[in-house]
């Protein structure tokens, strides 16, 4: 009777084990976000390190043709330097995100460094468009996951990865190339990563991808909207 008690027991721990490696109840679990629902065709599109006066300006032309709604994580210094981009961005109902405010590669920085990059990119993005951002995304996905999730904790932000689809368009391959990786790779609740900053053919991309998207009956939203559908 006591060994069967005992091997019952050792049975129910083992399963609690096994169920909290699948859902941990650690706080990072919920700050840091990798993609939505795989049960809808929902699709969120980011773009990183604007605002430029060229090209985010382009990006824009092509989504409004489009009707869809991406989110913008942005470079604070590139907010100051370029503010009427980020400012129709928002005007336009897309959402925008912290990207620190010089890009660095944080994980290479102390949890001060790290903190004054978030809060100095905060605070322009406030003082330009008159919202606090909740999304943060590492520059190059790059970050020391302890200490990331302490100051997210802290300032109220989740943390925006992406998903394996990388057309690595900051490289500027041809725009074929960048629509057919996306095309051909998507899935159900996919973060995709794309650039406004220096990738001139991320544009004529967009107008090739979206509507072959929407052909395969998905929708696009803002990454708050996906995490809301999740």
């Amino acid at each position: 009777m006591k060994h069967s008690i005992i091997k019952v027991m050792t049975i129910a721990i083992s399963i609690m084990l096994i169920a909290s490696l699948k859902n941990p109840v650690s706080c990072n679990d919920k700050v840091f976000i990798k993609n939505g629902s795989r049960d809808k065709k929902l699709i969120a599109l980011t773009f990183d390190d604007g605002p430029h006066p060229k090209e985010t300006n382009e990006v824009l032309d092509v989504l409004k043709k489009y009707n869809v709604k991406a989110t913008f994580f942005v470079a604070g210094k590139h907010v100051n330097w370029y503010p009427k981009p980020i400012i129709r961005a928002k005007e336009e109902g897309h959402e925008i995100g912290n990207h620190t405010f010089n890009h660095p590669d944080i994980s290479n920085l102390s949890q001060q460094q790290l903190e004054d990059e978030i809060v100095k990119c905060e605070k322009i993005i406030k003082e330009v468009v008159g919202v606090k951002p909740t999304l943060f995304r590492p520059p190059y996905g790059s970050y020391n996951q302890k200490t990331l999730g302490q100051i997210a904790s802290k300032y109220k932000y989740k943390i925006v990865l992406w998903t394996t689809v990388d057309a690595r368009d900051w490289q500027n391959p041809k725009a074929y190339k960048i629509a057919d990786t996306i095309i051909n790779n998507v899935k159900n609740g996919d973060i995709v990563l794309l650039h406004d900053y220096a990738t001139n053919n991320t544009v004529e991309a967009l107008d090739i991808l979206i509507p072959k998207m929407i052909e395969k009956g998905y929708k696009f939203v803002t990454v708050s909207e996906m995490i809301e559908n999740s």
